[in-house]
């Protein structure tokens, strides 16, 4: 995992007292004095967190301070919080091809559109993701569905078509899920 950036926006006090803690912390400090340092700073991270006492626009993963005085132990446990959110979110997206699907809202994304998926749908798009050779209905039943191999039933069948038609009618894409003689994949 990335070790957590804390970035301390013009609370030079703050960030001296931080430094003092630096033993106590799980995260690495940061003082930073203005607006265009900020923006370059985070342009290459995705595990900081801002402490300042105004809101930016367009800048994520922020903890706005504005009472003082404030409790240091309070504060830590906000900051502990707040990075456990950003770990949680970000453990939550699963990126396949061009979309973008999110494991808690059990949403598919691409570009500005989005789709609902059901929990077996994501298991089954994750699963057939994971494997580079087509995944036959069996395994799926198995797998997926926790289905013995002697039952007869269309249901894979049935939810992988859903699935596809759902597909092509957000996103315009017949290939995402293809077809083999042996099964499905994700191309």
């Amino acid at each position: 995992m990335n070790s957590q950036k804390l970035i301390i926006y013009n609370f030079p006090v703050l960030y001296h007292i931080f430094e003092e803690l630096d033993l106590k912390v799980n995260f690495e400090t940061f003082l930073i004095d203005s607006e265009n340092s900020l923006k370059e700073k985070i342009k290459n991270l995705n595990n900081y967190l801002i402490i300042t006492n105004k809101k930016f626009q367009n800048i994520d993963n922020q903890l706005i301070i504005n009472k003082i005085p404030i409790n240091i132990f309070k504060l830590l446990e906000k900051i502990n919080i707040k990075f456990l959110k950003l770990q949680f979110n970000s453990q939550s997206k699963v990126k396949i091809n061009n979309y973008i699907i999110d494991l808690n809202s059990r949403e598919m994304f691409s570009n500005a559109s989005k789709l609902k998926l059901t929990e077996k749908e994501v298991s089954t798009v994750i699963y057939l993701s994971m494997s580079s050779k087509p995944v036959s209905i069996d395994e799926l039943q198995k797998k997926v569905w926790g289905y013995q191999l002697d039952i007869e039933t269309h249901t894979v069948e049935t939810h992988i078509y859903r699935l596809r038609k759902k597909i092509l009618n957000i996103f315009k894409d017949s290939e995402f899920i293809i077809n083999k003689k042996n099964g499905y994949q994700i191309k």
